[in-house]
């Protein structure tokens, strides 16, 4: 991997709410969803998307109690949407940038290679 071309903040924006980044920044694509931390950046990117509706929370009339509480729920229910379909909106943004959708995270990769060795290990060692 080259160096990579960082987006601007607009472009960064764009692509938080699902734009596409030009050819040049494939890498630095590639390395935000299938790099190290990468289902931490996809949470924190999709929490961003639901900021605004979090900060209304704050202005719904009630007490204060009511305000942060349905602040909390939303935000719990953010989090959780957002980390179940954490996989297929990974596939879809890597696809719709050209890349093979089956990439997988550093996690994933170590895995999978953790998987292949014991399988490989127990079924293919001569007894």
């Amino acid at each position: 991997m080259g160096t990579m071309n960082r987006p601007g903040v607009a472009q960064w924006l764009g692509y938080v709410v699902g734009r596409t980044l030009p050819p040049e920044q494939i890498d630095w694509v590639r390395n935000d969803l299938t790099g190290p931390h990468a289902a931490v950046r996809h949470i924190l990117r999709n929490e961003l998307v639901f900021s605004p509706f979090f900060v209304a929370a704050l202005f719904l009339p009630g007490p204060w109690v009511l305000r942060l509480a349905t602040l909390a729920l939303g935000a719990i229910l953010g989090t959780f949407y957002t980390v179940a379909y954490m996989k297929p909106q990974r596939e879809g943004r890597l696809r719709a940038h050209g890349l093979p959708s089956d990439l997988m995270t550093s996690h994933e990769r170590s895995r999978h290679d953790a998987e292949r060795r014991s399988f490989e290990h127990e079924y293919r060692t001569v007894s």
